[in-house]
């Protein structure tokens, strides 16, 4: 697994593309919050986005929901300790005052506008 990209990955480069086109600006990797550190930032709007792996933070549709073999008991162990710092990073996140918008991979791929959209509402959400 070292060798697994955590940032700048395809998919967070294709929404950050997309976001930026829209007109937003945003920071890289910043953190919110202790141990809390968001794909991008937007902090005019205190918004902050995590692109979450289908596989690696337990998509609804992409996500195996069983698994086999001798790492099995590792692999869900592993996904579930990755939901867990999500839930405490979403947490962290709007205790400090920050709005939490995560956007599956499969979204991005799915419809990269669309999902630079979501941002985009958000951000309107929290300026009214």
């Amino acid at each position: 697994m070292r060798g697994r990209r955590t940032r700048d990955t395809k998919p967070e480069l294709a929404l950050r593309r997309a976001v930026h086109a829209l007109g937003l600006r945003f920071r890289v990797h910043r953190s919110v919050a202790p141990r809390c550190t968001p794909d991008f930032v937007l902090p005019r709007y205190r918004l902050a986005v995590f692109v979450d792996g289908c596989f690696w933070h337990g998509c609804p549709e992409h996500s195996p929901t069983q698994f086999r073999g001798p790492n099995a008991e590792r692999w869900e162990h592993k996904l579930l300790t990755n939901r867990e710092r999500d839930r405490r990073n979403n947490q962290a996140a709007e205790m400090a005052d920050w709005q939490v918008v995560r956007v599956w991979e499969c979204e991005i791929r799915r419809d990269v506008a669309a999902a630079a959209e979501r941002v985009l509402a958000a951000t309107r959400s929290r300026d009214g």
